[in-house]
């Protein structure tokens, strides 16, 4: 196993349970620092959504004139960028999308229950909240477009439910500074929050409970290939030395360095790190504070209660590999949670963070085998890797062993 974030450390999971010996190797000292660390913390299987979707291209000259519009360019000279952005502007085609949405909620759905099995299992714990998530809007027309959708997108198994602004504020009271602003929610009560970081870390003791062997601070130098297998991977361990490590298969959960990783492997795989920025804030008045996932359409906001913090979280930054914090996005983000929820939390005391989210144009990860017969992938998770986590994780085994995963999925390979 090469990385141990959420998808890392889920996919060790389900391999150790089917009876495989297991090797985790990551290059920080513990589990989930990276892309894992401080994300929205929203298990969303019925609310999520491709960002590559039809209302994106119109949106695009106006996000390129606000200073915190959802989704921002930043123009490098790198081939990597503009092809993978003609690739993201290709999906948000409406018969894309379309295919594309389905496949997020069935591989979220999935997903999900395999989260509630795993917890009934194991009783992890890590600040969940099965109370649902709400969308929120405040423009009228584009919620009246939500809720149409949500009543087509019922045949299709996503359970989202168009609520009144009198009903969102019985969901939610927090709400009710916005009361007059508010058109209406969509609300998925099946959906659930939790603090992803607080997750891994906790099942990564729990597989070395079982057996499963981590070795942190230990970087993948090198994957080599003879033929259509995989003989063996180089990594320098912390001490500066190195070694070559052995195994009858391997899986490569890297997120947004799977592609450079892989590529002199002769794969190419169309995963680009889109920058997300999270604040974490300590709650100053629990009466004030919010107690489910929230999430604000019209900014792509996304809320999470974490016990006694408020986590907000957005931006999809387009700027290759830079994990530089803009202040003033971070700033932004403390003061729209104030605004929408007056006196609930302590913002002199926020926590700023950064993180790549491993991100295909499509939305839709890579899971399944390489053209090497010993090679797997489960990366390109991208806004919605903690919802597909465990999903992923089980049905890379169930491939790894042959046989095909009881969801509805393209997974990657032959």
């Amino acid at each position: 196993m090469l990385g141990a974030g959420v998808i890392g450390v889920t996919t060790a999971w389900y391999l150790r349970a089917v009876g495989h010996d297991v090797r985790v190797v990551e290059r920080q000292p513990a589990p989930a620092l990276e892309t894992s660390f401080a994300n929205a913390g929203q298990v969303s299987a019925h609310l999520a959504e491709p960002w590559s979707n039809p209302q994106t291209p119109r949106m695009l000259p106006k996000w390129l004139l606000q200073d915190d519009a959802p989704l921002v360019f930043r123009p490098r000279a790198s081939l990597a960028q503009w092809r993978w952005l003609w690739k993201f502007l290709r999906e948000c085609k409406a018969e894309r999308y379309g295919r594309n949405l389905i496949h997020l909620a069935n591989i979220g759905l999935y997903s999900r229950n395999a989260l509630k099995d795993l917890r009934r299992e194991t009783t992890l714990d890590y600040d969940r909240c099965e109370g649902g998530i709400l969308l929120f809007h405040t423009d009228r027309a584009q919620f009246e477009r939500a809720a149409a959708t949500a009543r087509r997108l019922q045949a299709n198994g996503l359970q989202r439910e168009a609520r009144t602004p009198d009903q969102c504020l019985a969901i939610e009271p927090a709400l009710h500074a916005i009361r007059d602003r508010l058109a209406g929610g969509i609300y998925s009560g099946q959906d659930e929050t939790g603090d992803a970081h607080q997750f891994t870390q906790s099942l990564a003791k729990r597989c070395a409970e079982r057996g499963v062997v981590f070795e942190f601070g230990t970087r993948v130098l090198h994957v080599t290939g003879a033929g259509d297998t995989i003989s063996n991977v180089e990594v320098e361990r912390a001490d500066g030395s190195r070694a070559t490590l052995d195994a009858s298969d391997y899986v490569a959960c890297l997120g947004s360095y799977t592609p450079a990783m892989l590529a002199p492997l002769g794969l190419d795989y169309d995963i680009y790190p889109v920058k997300g920025y999270s604040v974490t804030i300590p709650v100053a008045d629990e009466r004030a504070a919010y107690r489910i996932g929230i999430t604000d359409a019209a900014h792509k906001i996304a809320f999470s209660r974490l016990g006694s913090r408020l986590r907000a979280t957005s931006t999809a930054e387009v700027a290759d590999f830079d994990l530089g914090i803009d202040d003033k996005r971070c700033q932004a983000l403390v003061r729209h949670t104030e605004d929408l929820f007056p006196g609930s939390g302590d913002g002199q005391r926020a926590q700023f963070w950064a993180g790549l989210r491993p991100t295909t144009p499509s939305n839709l990860p890579y899971v399944g085998r390489t053209r090497y017969r010993n090679l797997y992938v489960n990366a390109g998770h991208g806004t919605v890797g903690w919802t597909q986590s465990c999903g992923s994780g089980k049905a890379l085994a169930e491939i790894v062993a042959g046989r095909r995963p009881e969801v509805d999925f393209p997974f990657a390979g032959p």
